[in-house]
């Protein structure tokens, strides 16, 4: 039996990466029963609920879901018996997910922390999604460039972590680290 790989699929919003990142779960398990989808949003307003019941109805019959909004490396180390492979989405959702609820820096800190001992050595197959926000027009407010810089930092943590880094623009993948895989189900533009 293989190591289990860390794949970081990146892109700005609406570029194709969570479409991708299935279909790459999809081509590492084909079994629905052992892909789990690790749903990172919270239903906050009403758009947002909208969102996320089109995410749901789009996997449903594809993925296991569990919803984790904070304690990601928790998850990652309690999941189901039968799961080989596991898509986190989204990586960014859930930065501000801890920076929204975790009042404290040192509880933040810990979050990341557990989650990126958990990728020295992960349990199973690991997809993450995470936005590449630094590519863009600079913030105007501080909140904001803040947000920007410590996603940026995570990023390459997680990139320095990863065996393959895919950034996904306009729906077409570009590797930056690793191989590329052919997929079971190619991505549709």
């Amino acid at each position: 039996m293989s190591a289990s790989r860390v794949t970081l699929v990146l892109g700005g919003g609406r570029s194709g990466k969570s479409r991708y990142a299935e279909s790459l779960a999809e081509t590492i398990c084909r079994d629905p029963a052992g892909r789990v989808y690790l749903a990172t949003a919270e239903p906050c307003d009403e758009e947002m609920r909208g969102r996320i019941a089109e995410h749901r109805r789009g996997r449903e019959s594809r993925f296991v879901t569990l919803e984790e909004p904070l304690h990601l490396g928790a998850a990652l180390r309690q999941l189901p018996s039968a799961t080989r492979v596991v898509l986190l989405d989204c990586v960014t959702v859930w930065l501000g997910n801890l920076l929204f609820h975790l009042p404290h820096e040192a509880e933040r800190a810990a979050e990341v922390a557990t989650l990126l001992q958990v990728l020295e050595s992960p349990p199973v197959d690991l997809v993450l999604v995470s936005n590449e926000i630094g590519l863009g027009v600079i913030p105007a407010d501080s909140q904001t460039r803040a947000f920007r810089d410590v996603a940026g930092r995570l990023n390459q943590d997680l990139a320095a972590r990863a065996d393959r880094v895919v950034l996904v623009v306009a729906g077409i993948p570009v590797r930056i680290k690793g191989r590329l895989p052919r997929l079971q189900r190619e991505v549709r533009l």
